[in-house]
């Protein structure tokens, strides 16, 4: 006799996921509605939104609902959150996925540069306030996207917001290696309280999301955006593909906070969803204290969190 499966980790279960309208994060919503969840599409722009939710409502077994959400604006992270918490007892997962990549230097209406500020304080700000409804769970996790890119970083905090010196790429590489200490340093903070919650990362690897491109580049094309369509067309992996590491956080029953997982081919660019290696800086214990305790400074909030 076959040993009875063990339990979904997604039917009926819900989550939240942050640009689920397209890329990346659409991937993840459409899998999770296909089997069998709730899926909190948390995006920007309504009308985008809602044109993926009939996308993926084709043979879903789950559902989608829509709230607004700028992860640019701490406002609007309050709100998305006070929202959540009005209509929902528990959230399952949340997926910090959104992002943008290698934008000329501007600022968020909080004064935060806006690599720095959408992709690390904006996640940051929304697992904080999300983290009542998640420890209302019962075994609930986070999976925060983090990139290749993430090798190449360094956090500066004496210069966290690129005022002394901005390139642009530098700063996409930081926001990416902050994206993964904090999700390390959340894990091992909610394990420190016995909080319930797993804190996880995965990277797609060289996937083609269409950051990369001249529609997608901010202040004109760059030659690396033009070098992005032909890396995208010759040798990127698919979104569906790239999103795979992502999804494996969330429904492998043998991963444990504090997992990181990307492809398994050669690079790390394509393949199956296995264990990686953070960098080392991603691995300093003490640097992510560091940046924790400036996050929390910047964002207003603190650990355990705000309902």
């Amino acid at each position: 006799m076959q040993p009875p499966l063990p339990p979904s980790l997604v039917d009926g279960k819900t989550f939240v996921v942050t640009g689920a309208n397209i890329g990346l994060g659409f991937a993840c919503a459409q899998s999770l509605v296909r089997d069998g969840a709730t899926v909190i599409m948390a995006c920007r722009n309504e009308g985008r939104a809602r044109a993926a939710m009939d996308a993926i409502g084709t043979h879903a077994r789950g559902s989608t609902r829509f709230y607004p959400l700028d992860l640019a604006s701490l406002s609007s992270i309050e709100r998305f959150a006070d929202t959540l918490h009005a209509n929902f007892d528990t959230i399952d997962g949340l997926c910090n996925n959104a992002g943008i990549m290698a934008v000329p230097r501007h600022e968020t209406e909080d004064g935060f540069e806006r690599q720095f500020g959408t992709n690390h304080l904006g996640h940051f700000a929304l697992s904080l306030r999300l983290l009542p409804l998640l420890r209302a769970s019962e075994g609930a996790r986070v999976v925060t996207v983090t990139s290749l890119a993430h090798r190449a970083g360094i956090i500066d905090l004496e210069d966290l917001q690129g005022e002394r010196r901005y390139r642009r790429w530098g700063a996409y590489a930081q926001s990416k290696l902050a994206n993964l200490m904090f999700a390390l340093e959340f894990d091992r903070r909610c394990a420190r309280e016995s909080l319930g919650v797993s804190s996880l990362a995965a990277h797609p690897g060289y996937s083609a999301t269409g950051l990369v491109s001249p529609r997608a580049s901010e202040g004109g094309p760059t030659w690396l955006s033009y070098l992005g369509v032909i890396g995208n067309s010759l040798v990127a992996q698919s979104a569906t593909l790239g999103a795979q590491p992502i999804l494996h956080a969330f429904r492998s029953h043998t991963a444990r906070g504090g997992d990181f997982f990307g492809p398994d081919g050669w690079g790390e660019f394509a393949g199956q969803p296995s264990a990686s290696i953070p960098s080392r800086r991603a691995r300093d214990p003490g640097l992510a204290a560091r940046l924790w305790e400036r996050s929390e400074q910047l964002t207003g909030l603190s650990f355990p969190g705000c309902a």
